[in-house]
């Protein structure tokens, strides 16, 4: 019996070819909103968490993806997706919780002795925080007297910079070859007056000294 070989017409194949456009039209659109989620959940979670943004490259060079190859991009993304929300999620109650503590804490501080809360820890910028101490030092300890003490945030940019240029003279300093002056050894730290600009002593030490002297 003779079997009869049926061969795809144009019709068909062109049938076929729109079918993966469209296709690979729909997985494009599917990877680029997840994408734009993930830019959208970095962006709400920076900086109190750190989400990993970057979409690595499926080739060492440039090609067209194939279907199977958009496939993998797409649920990778949603898997990272997930986790960020997930992330976000557990962040978000542990904020909650630490509001709740910290409120406990500015209500009565003696019941939460030695307690520090950071901002970050409950959501807000910067690097102080709040902390329950004794009042009076040692005799607040003992008396029971707390209170809560409000850190006045990230140490400012010039105090930095004063104690960098500090250690670089310390530094300079030592560095100086034995029996050099300050002035060889990168000038002094304080300018000393002239002689004849100093401060006399004042008037009754003098007086005093003089009566002693005669005496």
């Amino acid at each position: 019996m003779q079997q009869l070989l049926s061969h795809p017409g144009p019709g068909t194949r062109e049938s076929a070819v729109a079918s993966e456009r469209a296709a690979r039209a729909q997985l494009r659109s599917q990877v680029g909103r997840l994408e734009r989620e993930l830019a959208r959940l970095t962006a709400e979670g920076f900086p109190r968490i750190q989400i990993d943004h970057h979409v690595a490259g499926s080739a060492p060079a440039p090609r067209l993806l194939a279907l199977g190859d958009l496939e993998r991009i797409r649920d990778d993304l949603a898997d990272r997706v997930s986790e960020a929300r997930r992330a976000l999620q557990e962040r978000a109650e542990f904020e909650a919780a630490n509001r709740e503590l910290l409120r406990a804490l500015l209500e009565s501080p003696e019941k939460h002795r030695g307690l520090k809360i950071g901002r970050a820890e409950v959501g807000e910028p910067g690097c102080g925080g709040w902390r329950s101490v004794p009042r009076y030092g040692l005799l607040g300890m003992l008396m029971g007297w707390w209170r809560v003490k409000v850190s006045s945030g990230c140490p400012l940019a010039e105090r930095l910079a004063a104690v960098e240029q500090q250690r670089q003279e310390e530094a300079g300093g030592t560095a100086a070859a034995p029996g050099a002056g300050p002035a060889q050894a990168g000038g002094p730290a304080f300018r000393v007056p002239p002689e004849g600009c100093r401060r006399a002593a004042p008037g009754p030490l003098r007086r005093r000294a003089a009566a002693g002297a005669l005496g």
